[in-house]
């Protein structure tokens, strides 16, 4: 199994890729990770402080539609080892926020995943082995399943049919790395997960939203009748199989990742509420969403039998309420994201000094 020297992470300074940030450095301590982040709303670097001063870890600031940094970034020149795989995680990934202006989803998602493939594109000249490029996507491409028959779900061959403009953006950055690998025999795949929950979470997600208004005493608002469903997958889970796809993953697949958690947005709900102590009384019905799909559910049987991953750390209520608890403990950390006060962190952290 082939072990990476270095990766660039791209968006690691979200919830997701914090988490694999953490993961890759305490599963894989000879791995150097670089994450490239451009530090938006979702960005923050407090959710990394802990591994400050790990020589295996560095942080630089940058975008993925910015072709000069990542042809400097992708140079051999770096004085740590070469990078040899990209995990591509950066995006614009909030439906809501997509329905309201989709127009940042289309040039992150879409501009930005193509020019990073040119980038990586460029940097496999003259190289034995290129680099291997892994690029995070999400069960949403695949449109919506019916309520009524629950066992159907997404497989890798289901055909795309997004719904959100979010969901557009991301099928069409799948379609580039596919369109890279075929055109250009790139050393790409593409991962497809189920809604990820854990610590780090941008509280404007459903899990931390209901948790930390409940913290503060307010009401949850559930939108609709509460019976879209979804495939509820631990973010270590994802981490471990998305690691698993880069070292073990057949170059130009799709793999699915899910949790096997199908839950309603009400059952959600009712477990969050018991499990913190509260009733039905703290729910607040609101609008629903336009166009919201009404349930995901993964087959993951093909990363399962290919790779050997299952998921071991998304079992229900316990990892829900493991996850409460974190929201509980770290009641600074959240607070500052609401406040807006998280993006002082940086400017405060590299104030006077080049990150690169």
């Amino acid at each position: 199994m082939p072990q990476y020297n270095h990766i660039l992470l791209t968006g690691g300074a979200g919830f997701i890729g914090s988490n694999f940030v953490r993961f890759v450095r305490a599963h894989r301590p000879d791995t150097h990770v670089t994450n490239l982040d451009a530090l938006t709303y979702a960005g923050n670097l407090e959710n990394l402080s802990d591994l400050e001063g790990d020589d295996g870890y560095r942080f630089v600031k940058g975008d993925i539609r910015d072709a000069d940094v990542l042809r400097e970034l992708l140079s051999d020149d770096n004085p740590i080892p070469g990078v040899d795989a990209v995990v591509h995680m950066a995006a614009e990934s909030h439906v809501d926020r997509s329905i309201l202006d989709s127009q940042p989803f289309i040039t992150t998602n879409v501009q930005g995943t193509q020019t990073l493939l040119d980038a990586v594109r460029h940097a496999n000249d003259g190289r034995d082995t290129p680099i291997r490029f892994v690029h995070v996507s999400t069960d949403e491409v695949y449109g919506s399943l019916p309520l009524d028959e629950p066992n159907e779900k997404f497989a890798e061959s289901t055909p795309l049919a997004p719904n959100s403009p979010y969901a557009a953006s991301k099928a069409s950055s799948d379609m580039l790395v596919r369109a890279a690998h075929h055109t250009f025999g790139m050393d790409t795949l593409i991962t497809r997960c189920s809604n990820n929950f854990g610590p780090y979470q941008f509280p404007e997600k459903v899990i931390p939203l209901f948790v930390t208004n409940l913290i503060e005493g307010k009401k949850v608002p559930l939108y609709g009748d509460g019976l879209n469903v979804r495939d509820w997958l631990h973010v270590d889970d994802h981490c471990e199989a998305v690691l698993a796809v880069l070292e073990k993953g057949r170059s130009g697949e799709v793999y699915n990742i899910g949790g096997n958690n199908e839950r309603s947005n009400l059952d959600l709900t009712h477990t969050i509420l018991q499990l913190m102590g509260h009733g039905d009384e703290m729910i607040e019905y609101v609008t629903d969403r336009p166009g919201h799909d009404r349930r995901y559910a993964i087959d993951a049987g093909k990363l399962e039998r290919d790779l050997g991953w299952q998921p071991t750390r998304s079992a229900w209520p316990d990892a829900l309420a493991a996850t409460i608890d974190w929201y509980k403990s770290n009641g600074d950390w959240w607070q500052r994201v609401r406040s807006g006060a998280y993006r002082d962190y940086y400017s405060k952290q590299y104030a006077g000094r080049s990150v690169h």
